[in-house]
């Protein structure tokens, strides 16, 4: 009755096979749920698909769906793909083809027509197309042989989570960094250990941001190590790396690019946290929720400032707001994912992560935590109390400040209902799953999940919080955090990975993985993978304190390498990927501006509380206020970043302006002044130069330093001119 088919080689194969195949085709469908007479319109569907259907569709929309392209993610090359449909959802509905999308293409009823480079094809073809989906749409094979479904990306697999970055942490046995790092090291051993006066200065610049006060020759390197962690600086030289992840900024970008006054809060906070050496699982959930776990504690709600950093326009139309309200959500969600994940989960907004396993439904579980989440102002009395003031998308619209008080930004929810759920207003009741990212194509409303990556199976309500009735927040954010922070069912263990890796990054230069915000499959590969899981179960074990981990790496043999070369290493290892040696740093901008101020003798040394644009600042630079339309020239010479997304790691570039702004800027100027009349009353000139060199290098001057510079300064050159130039040079500017 169905006659034959072909194998793949022509050979015709009985009829029996046939009807198993049909078989088949009907148990792998919903079609047990359907009425008894549909198994007999799919035999006589399957005879058209053999007949003139299969043909047909090879001959008119093979070639862009499914053979040498794949248009609008719509694959017809099996029966499988033919039903998951595209970016515009379902296409076809197998028994209806009045419903099929696919019907209204092909008689350019809608848009995009198809074939889209051809007339409209014959109605005669168009009846027999309409016929076959009616009858249930079988194939009896796929259209290109051999050719097997694709896999469906909105289910993660097993396999998918077999990447080391998804894995549990390894239980690696070693005692030591220098244990790992040499098991890997191909036969080679480290370089020398730098000398102490390179070392004392390299401590200093690494974790305070200034270079060394006088520091006795005798001084214990780990009793120095612990005075630098206790030190006030370490938070402010610290806290920098930490907001270039956070893109930080205190104003909204765009065209008005308007002041958030208030957001210098976030930034303190961050020092704050650093200083007290904070648990990052803590660090972690503060920021994410700091409102829902201690709504009365004005730092913890200076912390979700992070979410609230971000850019987002001020004077939208009442068509852009729906819009302009997923990107702000989208600007939270892929920040949070970057920053603490290493993962660029917003790739999933319009479709499936195309090269990890992040699809857009986990996506769009994962934006639903920010449903009601948005920007406000929030009123701090002396004695702590929190009450509330809406900040709606323009600052101006701010409520009056109540007397007394200091007033922080902060992203929290439900503070007041009139205001916030309107529709007009900062966000929407609910969060809807989109096609392609399209406000205008809903499909279906999301509900908070998570990361099925990052998840073991189960109840995802392991990690759901309720908060108590009477709360004005939903918990949402909450929840996540309980999730992101879980080493043993969610996602800490990855968690865990990304910080101690920023930690390493900002130590040695580069990363164990390179590519610090992006541990997914487009990015670079961990170079020692056990060190990195040593290290992030060290942290864990340590109760999440960063302090231990930055000492376990200061008192390396690897850390404290010289860096000396050697050709054979490099011709081996090009990109010290096994760090058998140091690579000298240039300092960040801030470094280096902190580091001229430092010297001079003219730092101010006063934390906290706004900042300023005023480039005669004698703050230190963290202190700036950081307004994107304005940023300051002499940061950005020196490749400060441009705060629109999260910026795990800073090029180093060599520029012409780097150098005018050394030699040319008034503000050099002024520290080269500084710092010549600090060292003024040294004694004579030799004794000056020593003084400088001390100051700047940690060290005496070279015999032939010394001699250069007394001929500079006796060839009618000033103090000061001597000292510019010394601020200038490499080895000011850089950590060897």
């Amino acid at each position: 009755m169905i006659g034959h088919n072909y194998d793949r080689k022509g050979h015709a194969r009985p009829a029996y096979v046939s009807v198993m195949r049909l078989l088949f085709l009907f148990l792998t469908t919903s079609a047990l749920a359907l009425p008894p007479d549909h198994a007999q319109r799919m035999a006589r569907g399957l005879k058209l698909f053999d007949s003139e259907v299969a043909a047909l569709l090879k001959q008119n929309c093979l070639k862009c769906h499914g053979g040498e392209k794949v248009k609008s993610d719509f694959d017809m090359a099996t029966r499988e793909d033919l039903l998951r449909g595209g970016s515009h959802g379902s296409v076809v509905v197998p028994f209806e083809a009045r419903g099929s999308l696919l019907m209204a293409l092909i008689r350019h009823e809608k848009e995009p027509n198809m074939p889209d480079s051809s007339p409209k094809l014959p109605d005669a073809v168009i009846s027999k197309i309409a016929a076959w989906i009616d009858d249930g749409a079988p194939y009896s094979a796929p259209l290109i042989a051999g050719k097997k479904p694709k896999k469906d990306s909105s289910v993660v697999t097993d396999e998918d989570r077999q990447w080391w970055a998804f894995q549990p942490l390894k239980k690696v046995q070693a005692k030591s960094i220098d244990e790992l790092l040499l098991k890997n090291a191909k036969g080679m051993s480290f370089a020398p250990s730098a000398e102490k006066e390179v070392l004392v200065r390299r401590l200093y610049l690494d974790l305070t941001g200034l270079p060394p006060s006088k520091v006795s020759d005798t001084a214990d390197l780990s009793d120095l190590i612990d005075g630098l962690l206790s030190s006030p600086a370490y938070g402010e030289r610290w806290a920098r790396h930490w907001l270039d992840v956070a893109r930080y900024a205190e104003s909204t970008g765009f065209e008005q690019d308007y002041d958030r006054p208030f957001a210098f809060h976030y930034r303190d906070f961050v020092i704050k946290a650093l200083n007290s050496d904070m648990p990052y699982d803590q660090f972690v959930k503060w920021q994410l929720a700091g409102d829902e776990y201690e709504p009365q504690n004005p730092l913890a709600l200076a912390a979700t400032g992070f979410l609230g950093a971000g850019v987002f326009p001020s004077q939208i139309t009442a068509n852009e707001v729906e819009s302009s309200r997923y990107d702000a959500m989208d600007d939270m969600l892929g920040t949070t994912a970057g920053a603490m994940l290493g993962l660029t989960l917003s790739c999933a907004r319009c479709h499936d992560h195309k090269f990890d396993p992040l699809p857009t439904r986990d996506y769009y579980a994962m934006l639903s935590t920010f449903t009601t989440t948005t920007r406000m102002n929030v009123d701090v009395h002396p004695d702590g109390k929190v009450t509330s003031a809406v900040t709606t998308m323009n600052a101006k619209k701010n409520t009056a400040a109540v007397p007394g008080a200091t007033r922080m930004m902060i992203c929290a929810e439900g503070y007041d209902p009139i205001v916030m759920h309107t529709q007009g207003g900062p966000f929407f009741e609910k969060t809807h799953v989109l096609k392609r990212g399209n406000p205008l194509m809903k499909d279906g409303e999301a509900t908070q999940g998570f990361l099925q990556v990052l998840s073991k199976p189960g109840d995802s309500k392991r990690w759901q919080w309720q908060p108590p009735k009477d709360a004005k927040y939903s918990g949402r954010r909450r929840s996540l955090s309980n999730w992101i922070t879980d080493v043993d069912q969610g996602a800490g263990a990855l968690l865990a990975r990304v910080i101690v890796n920023r930690l390493w990054q900002h130590h040695f230069g580069t990363g164990l993985v390179p590519t610090p915000n992006d541990f997914g499959k487009t990015g670079t590969a961990c170079t020692q993978p056990e060190l990195l899981d040593w290290l992030a179960a060290k942290l864990i074990e340590n109760g999440w304190k960063l302090k231990p981990i930055h000492k376990l790496i200061l008192s390396s043999r690897a850390w404290q390498q010289s860096s000396v070369r050697d050709a054979k290493k490099e011709a081996a290892d090009p990109a010290n990927g096994l760090f058998m040696r140091f690579v000298p740093q240039r300092l960040e901008a801030e470094a280096i501006r902190d580091s001229m101020l430092a010297v001079s003798g003219v730092l101010d040394k006063t934390m906290f509380g706004p900042g300023t644009r005023d480039e005669n600042s004698k703050r230190r630079s963290i202190y700036f206020n950081i307004k994107r339309s304005q940023l300051i020239g002499s940061m950005v010479a020196f490749d400060l970043p441009e705060p629109l997304v999260s910026q795990g790691a800073r090029p180093t570039t060599t520029v012409a302006p780097q150098a005018l702004v050394l030699m040319n800027s008034p503000q050099a100027r002024q520290w080269a002044d500084g710092l010549a009349k600090r060292v003024s009353t040294a004694g004579d000139a030799t004794k000056q130069i020593a003084m400088i060199y001390l100051l700047c290098f940690n060290r005496a001057p070279k015999a032939a330093e010394l001699t250069s510079g007394l001929d500079f300064l006796q060839s009618g050159a000033s103090l000061a001119d001597y000292g510019q130039v010394v601020l200038s040079l490499n080895e000011f500017v850089y950590v060897n």
